[in-house]
């Protein structure tokens, strides 16, 4: 036994009012929703916007990247269960989102917004997308607590035993070779199976990486076309959004390819190609003409 695994078996449900439990993941939502709200506010208003275009802005944001983040999650990950059950699409509280499925839905609510406010598109998304990291870090942590999007099995000495994943209740049981009761999660969590904690490893990266963009953000925005701080942005969020599939359970796979590629790394390509052709065309790659000798 490795000591140094961590057990984790916390309650999602922060606390009850009445026979209504109040859960970690729907507070934490709205907290990273609201933080977002108050620093995009804040910057814009550095800016010169007038504070009824930032609530204008904030209100077509926040529609959009939940519908994007719920709608995503059912789509792409469990189309078949939620056309058959519609009515869990609502259940955001409850979890499932797929940050692709966000990604696509900012983009086409500040392209609404724009349009009725006559503000340019790219320069409303590089100010946009600012916040993004700190709302997905908050999502990944109730992610967490909902002991949701779980990793791989692994050896490190920070590895998570999910007690609430009951996948792994049968194989505790099993390795523990009848010395603990199917009930006894205190005893069979000696003989659970330690995972990597995805959910922890994606938030501290966005954490992190709202920090750094912020900085950025501050720095060269000025100096930058439109679209060039988006395109770093989607670079470094999509890179990192492929790599860290590898270390998650359940992948989705597709026939035909030489190798299997999982969902989320297929959805997360033309992000890092339209972050690409942003920053090429915020520096005029396209635009140069080749001399005649």
């Amino acid at each position: 036994m490795n000591l140094l695994f961590i057990t984790w078996n916390v309650d999602p449900v922060m606390f009850y009012l009445g026979d209504r439990g109040i859960r970690w993941y729907g507070f934490l939502l709205a907290m990273g929703f609201l933080m977002g709200y108050l620093i995009l506010s804040r910057q814009m208003k550095k800016e010169g916007f007038q504070q009824l275009v930032i609530d204008k802005l904030a209100i077509y944001v926040i529609i959009g990247v939940v519908v994007g983040l719920r709608l995503g999650h059912c789509l792409f990950y469990n189309p078949g269960y939620y056309l058959s059950n519609p009515l869990e699409i609502l259940k955001i509280w409850e979890g499932g989102l797929a940050s692709h499925g966000g990604a696509a839905g900012i983009l086409l609510a500040v392209w609404l917004y724009s349009r009725k406010s006559k503000i340019t598109y790219l320069s409303l998304l590089d100010k946009t997308v600012l916040i993004v990291p700190l709302a997905g870090g908050m999502v990944r942590l109730g992610n967490l607590m909902n002991s949701e999007i779980i990793g791989i099995k692994t050896s490190v000495p920070w590895a998570f035993k999910f007690l609430k994943n009951k996948e792994d209740l049968l194989p505790a049981i099993s390795t523990s070779g009848g010395k603990c009761e199917f009930t006894d999660l205190n005893c069979l969590a000696e003989f659970w199976t330690p995972r990597h904690p995805t959910q922890l490893y994606e938030a501290i990266f966005y954490f992190l990486m709202f920090i750094a963009f912020y900085f950025i953000y501050q720095k060269f925005i000025k100096k930058w076309k439109p679209g060039v701080f988006l395109g770093w942005f989607i670079i470094v969020l999509f890179v990192f959004r492929y790599f860290i599939e590898f270390t998650k359970v359940d992948p989705v796979e597709f026939e035909g390819w030489t190798e299997a590629i999982r969902m989320g790394q297929l959805l997360s390509i033309p992000f890092i190609f339209l972050g690409l052709f942003l920053i090429g065309r915020g520096y005029g790659w396209f635009n140069k003409k080749v001399k005649n000798e």
